[in-house]
């Protein structure tokens, strides 16, 4: 007779553990919520070097693991090159950018003093050249600055471990999974690393061709340290949207030394560069690379920037096209049964 509420009290306890385990861990992980950030950063550079080591691999018909080494050699490579080739070239500009910039904030103080707004750039100015910039204010830039070198490397480096064993921990997060779902896990993380691959495919043509554009009509237009800026456009085109507008402001200051119809034309040089590319850049790129609505992408950028901070932003793409795809894949094809395309799964 008291097997019943034994069995019942026994069923209800466990299911409060249960609860009280998955709220636990959710904390943990908004606790770790960097971490867990430095650890996507991690995966989205070992999907790099994978990338380069199979075409190695296939080529060269070579290891796994030293196809993996060459495409960490190799990218090195161009890195120390590019800097050995063209670095006091972009040493020189970026010491002159850093003495433009200040110029170019005098002036528009200067004309907004005039308007009757006062001197809301010198202010500013003045606080970062005060005193508690030298106190503690100093030492969290510093720390700050080391933090930042500090993330990098680790990406880097836990890149360079996942790619050499990608299988290992593959197969040690499926065996988190019920044995029930883990063919179906294992099919959505193939699904999200191609959808991910095709997306830094085109993100890479994409950047490379707004640095050239950039660089060429700054220089046509003889804007000082067109190379740097060029470079600016080109890095920050990962960031979608925010990273276009944050690369026209230094080039438009700094044309604003030379003048006001210069700083004009810096504009419309930015307005037919980013119109270029996403009337023909994008559409053609997008044939082999996946295409994430842009209305996820922007919201994705505003959501993970402010759970995440600066690596959010940095980072929002990427995590949009992996979420993207596991959504999908997981909760629209399996939970709702509702069939939906899947990005990248008939590209190559």
């Amino acid at each position: 007779m008291n097997e019943a509420p034994q069995s019942d009290d026994a069923h209800f306890v466990r299911r409060v553990l249960i609860t009280v385990a998955i709220a636990a861990g959710v904390l943990l992980l908004w606790q770790l919520r960097g971490v867990v950030v430095l650890l996507f950063g991690a995966v989205m550079v070992a999907t790099i070097f994978r990338a380069i080591s199979d075409l190695i691999e296939k080529h060269l018909r070579i290891p796994e693991r030293i196809a993996v080494l060459l495409s960490v050699l190799l990218i090195v490579a161009i890195i120390a090159g590019v800097v050995w080739s063209i670095g006091s070239q972009i040493a020189a500009q970026s010491q002159n950018l850093a003495q433009t910039l200040p110029r170019a904030a005098q002036m528009i103080d200067g004309q907004l003093a005039a308007a009757g707004m006062g001197h809301p750039v010198a202010r500013w100015m003045q606080s970062l050249h005060s005193g508690s910039l030298i106190g503690s204010d100093l030492k969290g830039a510093v720390s700050a600055v080391t933090l930042t070198v500090a993330s990098f490397l680790i990406v880097f480096f836990g890149g360079i471990f996942l790619a050499a064993e990608p299988r290992l921990y593959g197969i040690g997060l499926i065996k988190l999974i019920p044995p029930a779902r883990r063919r179906l896990v294992a099919e959505a993380m193939e699904e999200s690393d191609h959808a991910l691959r095709l997306w830094l495919k085109g993100q890479l043509w994409a950047m490379i061709l707004i640095f050239l554009m950039t660089w060429v009509g700054l220089w046509l237009l003889g804007v000082p340290s067109a190379l740097v800026l060029a470079l600016i456009s080109g890095v920050l085109e990962f960031i979608p949207y925010a990273g276009a507008l944050t690369s026209a402001v230094p080039a438009i200051l700094v044309a604003l030394v030379q003048g006001p119809e210069l700083a004009l034309w810096v504009v419309g040089l930015y307005v037919v560069v980013h119109h270029v590319e996403a009337y023909l850049i994008q559409p053609l790129i997008q044939q082999f690379a996946v295409d994430i609505p842009a209305v996820i992408t922007l919201f994705a950028l505003l959501a993970f920037g402010l759970l995440f901070g600066v690596l959010g932003i940095l980072l929002a793409a990427p995590l949009a096209v992996v979420s993207y795809v596991l959504v999908k894949r997981l909760y629209v094809i399996e939970a709702l049964d509702t069939p939906t395309p899947i990005p990248g799964e008939n590209k190559d």
